[in-house]
Formats: C-alpha cells, structure tokens, sequence
C-alpha cells in the first residue's frame, strides 16, 4: 500500500447513487475558494419526469455534453457502445473531456493546480483516448481528484491500475460517512499539491 509520503492523487469509490460527485463538486468549490486552480470534469444525472434517462459529460466551467442516453438518445441508436440500457454517445464525450487534458498538458507545470476526473466508469473506457490521457495526467506533476466504481463483475483495468498505484489514496464513500469525509479529502489534496510544488 502507499505511504503518505508517496501520495498524489485522491479517488473516491463506493456504491452508484452515494454522494461521489457531491463530494467532488464541494471539494472543488473549497479548492477554488482557496486559491487553488481547478481543471477537469464530472459526470451528472440527466432526468425526465424523476426518471434517470442518461449521463451527461460536464466542465466545471460549465460546458456539457452527452455521456449516455437510454436507447441512444441524441446519439441515435447506431454506437455499438453500450452500458445496460444506456448507449454511450463516444464522440460527445470525447469532444468535452478531451481537450481539458490537452489543455492541462499545454498549460505546463508552472500553474500548479487539481484535476477532476469523475468518473473513470465502463462508459468512459470504451474511449482509448481517454485512457491514454487519464494514464498521462496521473504521471504528471499534477494532483488528480477522481472516482471510480467499486469492484463488480469483470474488471475495468483502467479502475484496477488506478486502485493499485502506490501514489493513489482510495477512499471509500457510504451513506454513513460522506458527511465527514470532505475534510479529510481537502486536508489530503493540500498536502499532496505541497509534494508535487
């Protein structure tokens, strides 16, 4: 297992549904309140009528786009990719999430801040260039706040490299304990973005 001494990044993980996402978007707001740069994206609920019917991709500048839809959606019916019910709209995805890390690579070291991946799911990996990104920004100097989902059926390599790096602080999310946590993971993001200055 990692030291603290070896840390750099912060995942949560834990049941859908828990509060990931609420937790990575109070942290950021606390970061960004700080000071402290943020980059990146998390992924929301899109609902109809109080019925989950897809995903969307969204910056937290606040530009969005189609993750998943039931059916297709927007995306049509024609992408092979699909999550249970949900057809992942690749091209929308990627044309959000992508540039972020190629921004994060041009912007250079010097402007030290956090970047957020929510999530690294089975929707996500079906894209080959966000695995390459996602494996280069967590070898880069940078600080990476991000979620994964817990072990189910198969597993997501992408999810199970991240889980086993050394420089990777897990922590696992319940309905009992996502109230206490967002102390715990700013104190821990500061002391890594002190490591990587």
């Amino acid at each position: 297992m990692c030291t603290e001494a070896m840390l750099k990044h912060v995942f949560l993980t834990g049941p859908p549904g828990v509060g990931k996402t609420t937790l990575v978007q109070k942290a950021c707001e606390a970061l960004l309140s700080s000071g402290v740069g943020v980059e990146g994206f998390y992924t929301e609920e899109v609902r109809e009528g109080g019925r989950r019917v897809g995903f969307d991709v969204v910056t937290l500048t606040g530009e969005r786009g189609h993750l998943s839809r039931i059916g297709g959606g927007a995306a049509g019916s024609h992408s092979k990719h699909t999550v249970g019910q949900y057809v992942v709209d690749l091209p929308s995805f990627e044309h959000v999430a992508l540039p972020l890390f190629t921004k994060l690579r041009s912007a250079g070291s010097s402007s030290m801040k956090v970047f957020v991946i929510d999530e690294i799911g089975k929707m996500e990996l079906f894209s080959q260039s966000f695995i390459r990104a996602v494996r280069q920004t967590l070898d880069s100097p940078y600080v990476v706040l991000g979620t994964i989902p817990v072990p189910k059926g198969r597993p997501l390599g992408l999810v199970e490299e991240v889980r086993s790096r050394r420089d990777v602080k897990v922590v696992h999310v319940s309905k009992e304990n996502r109230d206490a946590l967002l102390q715990d993971i700013l104190t821990t993001l500061q002391e890594c973005l002190k490591r990587a200055a």
